[in-house]
């Protein structure tokens, strides 16, 4: 494979950061607007969680199929697919007309971003191979992850505010369309990969399936804080399709997951640290952001901007990821990134009180958070993608994003479930129910620092990688 020249290499770095700026923009940008968005179509609270769980559901869903669909009929085709079925998913969102209709568009929404990431995910691989450039870019990549958050938030309040929540939409169809329109232009087209057997259809069919039906079981039980009878069921209809691929993956010609590639221990071990890092760091953002709001008593936007000062933690050491690997290699960045991921969330949740003060609670803990969270997201990627030949990069990016994915939505599931054991009782005086709401997010965040203890652990057992020259 040919290294494209360093401007190119720059701009397609610029355009895939950028991508993946918009799709986490895009959930908090969302997320904001939804009590409008309920005022204005007169849903309930169920039907307004679906605006958001649609999107998880699809997203996470396809992530997988998204990479490998990738691999075979060429990244950038692929990419812009995705992109452009997020425009017109979101040009239907700002028409839609009722709450069915905006969580149908918000499904497609979750469509097209998952062909995306996995698509930009890919194209970064294949444009800067394993070492000191890829970790730079994975910098960027995680900088610009932890910057859309909150963005995403800062500008949900204030479009809302001042255009109303259609208008969050009509964003997303213009930054859409000019990432497109770049993508023409800075990426190279790429063949597929023509495999011998056809197309899995077996094992796309169960794991799709699979896996939605998991995401709705996880996205639902944490909408109700318990696992209900129905998402009890998907959730076992979901394993028993995935059961179901396993088996026919050992069997297709050309399998969708070719089971050599699970047999790398290394790899095996990096997505499951993935998903751990997210079990923590997911249901954190939405933690600190329902206390600053229900017991510090901030506005939405006050919210976002309290996790200002995290984000430009996480963009001022994810450029320095790289050096810090070469320094004291992967698994050693990759251990101190989880004990620091655990020290940070600990911290945080001893500091909650009822009575406190932004400055006194959140603003310490969430400075050793951000740079945390560089660490962690660049390292297990780096880990999760080592080993894939160019064939396989589609491959490596689904099973990674789809790993940060389910990690996602079962720590938010677990810790939100944590969390509403301890709601208070009804009547109780405002003072009571911040005491009894703190003590249910210090449960939760409790909860969460484990799951960074464990990933800890495990973290040690990784391979090292080989060293490679010092980045400049």
């Amino acid at each position: 494979m040919t290294t494209p020249p360093p401007a190119p290499r720059r701009g397609g770095l610029a355009l895939l950061a950028s991508t993946q700026l918009l799709l986490i923009m895009d959930t908090a940008i969302v997320n904001v607007a939804l009590p409008s968005v309920g005022e204005d179509l007169g849903s309930g609270s169920t039907g307004l969680s679906w605006v958001a769980n649609a999107y998880l559901i699809t997203f996470g869903g396809l992530l997988l199929l998204g990479g490998r669909v990738a691999d075979l009929l060429g990244h950038r085709r692929v990419f812009l697919g995705g992109l452009g079925l997020l425009a017109v998913a979101s040009a239907a969102g700002g028409l839609a007309p009722g709450a069915d209709a905006l969580v149908a568009a918000r499904a497609a929404q979750g469509v097209g971003a998952a062909l995306a990431a996995a698509a930009a995910f890919a194209l970064l691989l294949l444009l800067f191979p394993d070492g000191p450039a890829r970790h730079k870019a994975l910098g960027a990549f995680a900088a610009m992850g932890g910057l859309g958050g909150v963005l995403g938030t800062v500008l949900g309040g204030v479009l809302t505010d001042l255009l109303g929540w259609r208008a969050t939409f009509w964003l997303n169809v213009l930054l859409a369309a000019v990432l497109a329109a770049l993508a023409v232009r800075i990426l190279a087209p790429r063949a597929g990969v023509a495999l011998r057997g056809g197309f899995d259809l077996t094992g796309a069919l169960t794991a799709t399936a699979g896996l939605g039906l998991v995401a709705y079981a996880l996205v639902g039980g944490a909408e109700a804080g318990r696992l209900s009878a129905r998402t009890l069921a998907a959730g076992g209809a979901g394993l028993a399709l995935l059961l179901a691929f396993a088996a026919a993956e050992t069997r297709a010609a050309a399998p969708l997951v070719p089971p050599s590639v699970l047999a790398r221990p290394a790899l095996r071990l990096a997505n499951v640290l993935a998903a751990l890092a997210q079990t923590t760091l997911f249901p954190m953002f939405f933690l600190v952001s329902l206390y600053l709001q229900s017991v510090l008593g901030y506005a939405p936007l006050g919210g976002g901007l309290g996790l200002l000062p995290l984000s430009l933690v996480v963009v001022a050491v994810a450029p320095q990821t790289g050096r810090i690997i070469f320094r004291i290699g992967l698994h050693r960045t990759m251990t101190l990134g989880f004990a620091l991921l655990c020290a940070g969330t600990l911290w945080l949740a001893l500091a909650l009180t009822a009575g406190g003060t932004y400055p006194s609670t959140v603003l310490a803990p969430s400075l050793l958070l951000g740079a945390a969270l560089p660490l962690v997201m660049v390292t297990t990627n780096v880990a999760a993608t080592a080993d894939a030949t160019p064939e396989e990069t589609g491959l490596a990016s689904g099973l990674v994003n789809t790993s940060q994915q389910f990690g996602s939505v079962l720590g938010l599931a677990v810790l939100v479930a944590v969390a509403t054991t301890r709601t208070g009782t009804p009547g109780a005086t405002d003072a009571a129910r911040a005491a009894a709401e703190t003590a249910g997010f210090r449960a939760a965040l409790l909860t969460g620092a484990a799951f960074a203890a464990v990933a800890a652990v495990l973290s040690v057992r990784l391979r090292a990688g080989k060293r490679v020259p010092e980045p400049r």
